[in-house]
């Protein structure tokens, strides 16, 4: 498997598990900036390696009256703000080919969602930027499809791919992990990343709505995937959640995520361990 190199950080077989987080959308300079600052005390105290994440656009929304975010100017300049105070790498997502190279002049990582995940040209254009990549799994993809996303990628001569598995639709509403995803996407030879707070979203439910998600459900997915191998996890956090703008019901909060890391490092810990014990 190939390490994957964000800056000082390396994502990959025998690394520390990395740590992408921050809150859904940009709400505001503030917000984000305490946000990335809090988390960033945690896992310098954990010792996480750890890259912020927001989005400065949120193009998917049910309804057009929904908060989008700042935008691409200004939420690249909120983004570079954080990333030079706090000295921490940044990433966020793109929906349109035009976004790739100003996100490339800030970002260090460029995310596409996973409902674009199989669209050519916004891929390729990502791909011809040079920076890393996190490539959200589809929902409609079968883990093993993912290989022609990377061979997209591969294409334009970038191998700093990371592989992000968010779940599969199971009837309408409900999403769910099938571990046997995880094993398969990282025989495609690149890390994966488990986003267990996209999973336990309720689709067809407002995202602002309590019943919109199931957090509760975040820790045991979380150890799950680690234990399946991930190297590295995702997850979409906020001071006050039921306040947040964007997917209020599915975050985790800010206040509880210091426990949740503590689990996922031992777990992540002692899957090293055994396999290195008992390799299989």
């Amino acid at each position: 498997m190939k390490i994957v190199k964000i800056g000082t950080i390396e994502i990959g077989p025998e690394r520390p598990l990395v740590l992408i987080a921050g809150p859904c959308v940009i709400e505001s300079q503030d917000l984000i900036l305490r946000t990335a600052e809090k988390i960033q005390k945690i896992t310098s105290k954990l010792g996480f390696p750890y890259i912020f994440k927001s989005s400065f656009l949120k193009d998917n929304r049910s309804s057009a009256s929904s908060f989008q975010g700042p935008g691409l100017c200004n939420g690249l300049k909120m983004l570079e703000k954080v990333k030079k105070e706090l000295g921490i790498p940044v990433l966020s997502d793109i929906h349109n080919e035009f976004q790739a190279e100003p996100a490339a002049q800030v970002l260090d990582v460029i995310q596409i969602p996973a409902y674009l995940s199989m669209q050519t040209s916004l891929v390729l254009a990502a791909a011809k930027t040079g920076i890393p990549l996190n490539i959200k799994k589809g929902q409609f993809l079968d883990p093993e499809d993912m290989k022609n996303v990377i061979q997209k990628i591969e294409s334009c001569n970038n191998t700093n791919i990371l592989l992000t598995e968010r779940g599969t639709f199971f009837g309408y509403h409900n999403l769910v992990v099938d571990m046997r995803a995880l094993v398969t996407m990282r025989n495609l030879g690149y890390p994966v990343v488990i986003d267990p707070t996209h999973s336990i979203r309720v689709y067809g439910i407002s995202s602002s709505d309590p019943a919109g998600g199931n957090p509760h459900f975040v820790p045991s997915l979380s150890r799950a995937a680690l234990a399946a191998g991930c190297e590295a996890i995702f997850i979409e956090t906020h001071p006050h959640c039921e306040e947040a703008l964007c997917d209020a019901a599915s975050m985790w909060p800010l206040d509880k995520l210091e426990p949740l890391l503590v689990q996922a490092k031992t777990m992540h810990e002692m899957r090293l361990e055994l396999e290195q014990k008992h390799p299989c």
